[in-house]
């Protein structure tokens, strides 16, 4: 499985990694995924969701329905 926020699309970013000679060699910058069992109010069940940490703190703030909404993700095909 890929290393995608299922809600917010989020994926890896290539970088530079610059050593202290600034000798500059690829780097890949992953995204910090949690797998979580998130409650869903207007489905009344649970949702095992792989989510990134900033959508995590999104989704404490106001919630799983309104921000799938808001995002354009369809929850009840999850």
């Amino acid at each position: 499985m890929s290393r995608i926020c299922q809600l917010t699309g989020k994926r890896a970013n290539n970088g530079m990694a610059v050593s202290h000679s600034h000798v500059r060699t690829k780097k890949l910058q992953q995204v910090n995924l949690q797998e979580r069992r998130l409650w869903w109010a207007e489905g009344k069940r649970f949702i095992k969701l792989r989510v990134s940490t900033r959508a995590l703190k999104t989704i404490q703030k106001k919630g799983l329905g309104v921000y799938a909404k808001e995002l354009g993700v369809n929850l009840s095909k999850i």
